[in-house]
Formats: C-alpha cells, structure tokens, sequence
C-alpha cells in the first residue's frame, strides 16, 4: 500500500472494509483511532471520517505530531502553502499538508479560507 491516500474519486454514500485494516504510517496517512480521513475508509476501520476541508496557510507555522505546543517540528508551513483540515480541536487544527505530505497539527490561527 503507498504511503500517500488514495486520490478523491466522485462522492459515495457507503464505504465498506473488503478485509481487514491495512497498517498505514500516521505521519504520512490522516488516520488515528478515533478518526480517518474519508479518503481511507476503504483502507482502515476508524469510529468517525472526516472529508477534509481545504485550507491556505496565511502566516508560517509550524507543523508539529502532536498537540502541544512543544511536540516534535514535522515542517514549516508557509503562507499559500495547503493544509487539509480534518478536525479542529481547540486553537489547534488537525490534517495533511499535501505539499509535505506529512499529518500532524498547526494552530488554527494560521489558516484562512482559500480563495478560488
């Protein structure tokens, strides 16, 4: 299995397991075990799925692995820079910088809505 989430296809209502989990690197696949990206769920079982929710970076940030503030740098995001958010919790937002191709949290703060 790539490391990299399968490309979006057309809208589904249904997902369903063909066999068991597969094992995915949550650096680098949006899954933990309370939630997945929508994007896996043919791959992984998880309680809740998120569609994620394209973002643009507005001021630099640091991606971290963990929640607090403290928790190892994965990469420094910069303005323009996407972010796919998967789950806000607190000032903090949770998903994939598709541009890294790294998951892990950035402060809510330093997103904007994109323009198109």
């Amino acid at each position: 299995m790539p490391s990299n989430p399968p490309s979006a296809g057309p809208a589904r209502r249904s997902f369903a397991l063909t066999g068991p989990s597969t094992k995915l690197d949550p650096r680098t696949n949006a899954v933990r075990r309370d939630i997945a990206d929508i994007r896996l769920a043919e791959h992984v079982f998880a309680p809740h799925y998120a569609a994620p929710l394209s973002m643009v970076v507005a001021t630099e940030t640091v991606l971290r692995s963990e929640r607090p503030h403290d928790s190892t740098a994965v990469a420094i995001l910069l303005p323009d820079d996407l972010f796919e958010v998967l789950e806000y919790a607190g000032d903090d937002a949770w998903g994939i910088a598709p541009g890294h191709g790294q998951v892990g949290y950035i402060a809510a703060a330093a997103l904007a809505p994109c323009v198109s």
